[in-house]
């Protein structure tokens, strides 16, 4: 075993701190044993790992072993729990290389259903889209610049492993979408609170990309006006608006509904 880390003015803890604070833009920190297990399973490329020193937890020493090949530093659990970013650490943190996308395989389903975000900013609402988007078989999801960073560690806690699988786009300019989407044969649809065509009657087994917008403002209006069609969701009478998370998973079931249907013809 490797000498301890006592301190948490380490240098190698002050790193892992920047890194968690989002000051490496090429590393994303890991916060305990679910997202270490999701980040092994989909072959994030770890760099190095921080333990508890002195625990019995058996899955911990199960991922320990799993990462026998890369430096692990052996830490008191004081130091480890100040740099964590959840209340309660649970004995691992990992620093891992940010996943890098292969842009020529990005568009390449015929039939693909894809998820764009506009300035969305809540890491919780973030998490739950693309853990979302993930179950409903979407094919990639953009988020455009100024959207909450897709491998922060709020949203890699509540997206729990779906980041390191999906394929995932992040801080394209706005402008850039729909001559993305003309140039790939993609139907461009905004959810909009005063939108013009039923969300169930839009044909989703066309290739098509859904656009959610920012929790407050919607779609800004230049990006709307950009669009091919404005979807809305029928509510109750005085009910105004979804959150974002929730109207974003009644389209995509719809539209893996649609497809199922479809396929099943």
């Amino acid at each position: 075993m490797q000498p301890q880390i006592t301190s948490s003015s380490n240098e190698r803890i002050k790193h892992a701190r920047r890194v968690r604070d989002g000051r490496e833009p090429e590393l994303i920190f890991l916060e305990g044993l679910r997202l270490a297990e999701e980040a092994l399973r989909s072959g994030l490329q770890v760099e190095c790992a921080f333990a508890a020193s002195g625990s019995s937890d058996e899955r911990l020493q199960a991922l320990v072993q799993s990462l026998a090949d890369g430096p692990i530093f052996w830490t008191q659990p004081e130091v480890l729990e100040s740099l964590g970013a959840t209340v309660q650490s649970q004995g691992l943190v990992l620093i891992a290389r940010r996943p890098v996308l292969d842009l020529s395989r990005f568009f390449d389903k015929k039939d693909g259903l894809y998820l764009a975000l506009d300035r969305l900013q809540d890491p919780g609402n973030m998490g739950t889209l693309l853990r979302t988007a993930e179950a409903a078989g979407v094919s990639g999801v953009i988020a455009l610049a100024g959207c909450v960073d897709l491998f922060s560690p709020k949203v890699l806690r509540s997206a729990m492993g779906s980041a390191f699988r999906l394929p995932v786009l992040h801080g394209m300019a706005a402008t850039e979408l729909l001559p993305l989407c003309e140039l790939h044969g993609l139907h461009l649809a905004a959810a909009a609170g005063a939108g013009k065509v039923d969300y169930a009657a839009h044909d989703w087994c066309q290739p098509s990309v859904l656009l959610l917008g920012n929790e407050g403002n919607g779609v800004s209006p230049a990006l709307l006006a950009d669009c091919h069609s404005s979807l809305f969701i029928p509510m109750a009478h005085g009910v105004e608006s979804l959150n974002v998370a929730a109207a974003g998973a009644v389209m995509l079931f719809e539209a893996a509904r649609q497809k199922r249907l479809r396929h099943a013809a």
